[in-house]
């Protein structure tokens, strides 16, 4: 009995997989178009680009704008380095 169950489970996957028309092999190029289907997709293509046209003009987003707050905040001048002066005078050589 199992083995019937599993001849008709089989049965039943290779059908699904059989059912398909043609499926390209490796290297196999692709059959040429039809006029009729040449036309439809120029007119696909002709759709989109209007389609293009009609979304609106987007502003720049700024995500983290809440986070800041209004304005960003901008050092008023900028920061100098600190310059650390030693008051030993160095020699160039090694001590002792």
């Amino acid at each position: 009995m199992r083995k019937i169950a599993v001849a008709v489970m089989f049965a039943l996957i290779a059908q699904t997989a059989l059912a398909e028309d043609h499926v390209p092999m490796y290297g196999e190029q692709p059959k040429d178009k039809t006029e009729a289907e040449k036309a439809n997709d120029i007119r696909a293509e002709r759709a989109y680009q209007r389609s293009l046209g009609n979304v609106p003009d987007q502003k720049a987003v700024d995500p983290w704008g809440t986070a800041r707050g209004d304005e960003a905040k901008k050092p008023a001048t900028p920061a100098k380095p600190v310059v650390k002066h030693s008051s030993k005078a160095k020699s160039g050589s090694p001590p002792n």
